[in-house]
């Protein structure tokens, strides 16, 4: 089964304490209902031998390297979203990076922007992505779109293993991502699926 997707990475974006949990800093009111589903993609993606790429924001405890509009989240004496180090920046539990992932850090939306993913996935020969997390309008959406300007052979996001503030939001952007050619199935679709 491992030949059939070698050229196939799993990207897991976001499932940190701070994006997933009710205390979390830029908590995503869905992100707490996938962590089975993100947990279950995971372990059928090792299962196949597809790569796993842990896909994280981790930022300057002073915020120097966030966007503009969330710069005041990181004032003096207050340690902010994803500071690198801090326990909103870890995984939520139940996901864990096994020998074998990788771990990308990116600083904006998309996991393309700024990073070496590219690079990283053209050597590996990686040409189909898999995309799960949070999310859907923001670090999702914006991978997704710039996996499809960069080319890359499918590009799928497992409906039901990403979310977003509501369920009307993620759905609506998920309506977007279907109309560039991007797959979005079920997770039990996906699980079930040969291609």
């Amino acid at each position: 089964m491992a030949e059939k997707w070698k050229h196939t990475a799993l990207l897991v974006i976001d499932m940190q304490n701070d994006f997933i949990l009710d205390d979390g800093l830029l908590r995503v009111d869905g992100g707490k209902d996938i962590v089975p589903n993100v947990f279950k993609a995971v372990q059928v993606a090792r299962q196949r031998g597809i790569l796993v790429i842990w896909v994280v924001r981790e930022h300057d405890p002073l915020g120097r390297d966030v966007e503009l509009f969330r710069r005041h989240l990181y004032s003096t004496g207050i340690v902010g979203p994803t500071s690198k180090g801090s326990k909103g920046a870890e995984l939520v539990d139940g996901l864990v990076m096994k020998e074998g992932d990788y771990k990308l850090v990116k600083t904006r939306f998309s996991a393309f922007f700024a990073t070496h993913l590219h690079s990283f996935l053209q050597d590996a020969g990686i040409m189909d992505l898999i995309i799960v997390g949070v999310q859907t309008p923001n670090c999702v959406r914006q991978t997704v779109f710039d996996a499809v300007a960069l080319n890359y052979k499918s590009v799928t996001v497992i409906d039901d293993a990403t979310a977003a503030a509501t369920p009307e939001v993620h759905a609506a952007n998920i309506f977007d991502m279907k109309k560039i050619a991007v797959v979005t199935p079920t997770l039990q679709e996906w699980c079930e699926t040969d291609a």
